[in-house]
């Protein structure tokens, strides 16, 4: 009886040794560890992380210009995988609510700028602190003029003086026989009407259809008027007066009431308007009661609604169109390109001729926005 309680035990002791030993099916260990160590990369994943915020600050929205200026802006930002934030005063007098702006986009300490400053003097500051926190600055459209040296890294632009100087071109081609026959004793009158001459743009574009100009008239002209940096000539004794006209204000109300003076000019034969702004002074005044005189020439630049329904119809002689799109597309892709640490120059946007002869072929009309 002994010996086989002995052996009972024994088995007993046997048959839970084993039990112990033996890993229970039920109670996976390792499995958990594995799923936790397959979620891990998905921490370290920059798939979804936006590259860099670009700021582009323009001169204003009071022009269809900027918007397609914005367009192509947003587009290399979609093209190059950035963000971008664009903005600009309500109009282009608004010096202080640019340089607000810009402040605010230096505080967010942004990868690198885009300006079309209103006054490059106004924002010599703000140019500084970029210098000193490593952010590019790009010039676009008008750029920065005269910003100190190595502060403004390139600029999207068009060559405003080759621009305008083309509208010169066209407009002393048409006036050629009339040009030639003029005299002192009854001299002929070209009007350069400009919103104003601050900005490079619309200096630029002045100061270049009026020295083209006086070039291809030669000896018999003269330059006179509001923008004295550019006269040339002898107004008493020339037979062409090339005559720079400046709004009082970029307001509607005064580019309006100095292109109903011009208008009545005598001697009118051609005038120049050096943007859309100038345009829209003279379409303002035309509403009001001026009328162009029979044969007087008139070139545009730009755009807009107006302004190509005043070329299709034949008001206008043509105008000259900048490439808006590509202005701001332009100024994102060097503000990447500098930030990336690459080198970045110059480039010029280009500039055409339109009239009612070809406003409405591919390359020109997708240059000519509403």
């Amino acid at each position: 009886m002994k010996k086989i309680l002995i052996m009972v035990l024994v088995l007993s002791l046997l048959v839970v040794a084993f039990a112990a030993c033996t890993p229970k099916a039920d109670e996976p260990k390792d499995e958990p560890m594995k799923e936790e160590t397959k979620e891990e990369p998905k921490e370290e994943t920059k798939e979804e992380e936006t590259p860099g915020y670009y700021s582009v600050i323009a001169k204003g929205f009071q022009h269809q210009f900027w918007q397609v200026v914005k367009k192509g802006a947003e587009q290399a930002a979609v093209d190059l995988e950035v963000e971008i934030y664009f903005t600009g005063p309500e109009g282009e007098s608004a010096q202080a609510a640019q340089v607000d702006m810009l402040n605010a986009e230096l505080a967010k300490n942004p990868k690198a700028i885009s300006l079309a400053a209103l006054n490059t003097e106004a924002v010599l500051t703000q140019l500084q602190e970029a210098a000193d926190k490593g952010i590019p600055v790009i010039g676009f459209d008008s750029g920065v003029p005269n910003a100190p040296a190595g502060q403004i890294a390139a600029n999207a632009s068009t060559d405003n003086e080759n621009a305008a100087a083309l509208g010169a071109e066209m407009m002393y081609e048409a006036l050629k026989a009339q040009l030639d026959a003029a005299t002192a004793d009854s001299p002929l009158v070209i009007s350069v009407f400009s919103q104003d001459v601050t900005s490079a743009s619309v200096g630029g574009r002045t100061k270049g259809f009026a020295e083209k100009m006086y070039e291809l008239v030669g000896d018999n002209a003269a330059i006179t008027g509001d923008y004295n940096a550019i006269n040339m000539g002898d107004a008493d004794t020339a037979a062409v007066i090339i005559d720079v006209t400046v709004g009082a204000t970029p307001d509607i109300t005064d580019m309006t009431n100095a292109a109903n003076g011009l208008l009545n000019t005598e001697g009118l034969v051609g005038v120049f308007c050096s943007n859309e702004g100038a345009v829209n002074g003279i379409l303002a005044a035309m509403n009001a009661g001026s009328v162009i005189p029979d044969g007087v020439k008139v070139v545009g630049f730009d755009a807009g609604a107006g302004q190509k329904a005043a070329v299709k119809t034949g008001v206008f002689m043509g105008s000259i169109t900048q490439d808006p799109y590509m202005i701001g597309y332009l100024a994102v892709e060097l503000a990447v390109k500098a930030a990336n640490g690459e080198a970045v120059a110059d480039v010029d946007t280009g500039a055409k001729w339109y009239d009612a002869t070809n406003m409405d072929e591919p390359d020109i009309a997708e240059l000519l926005y509403d």
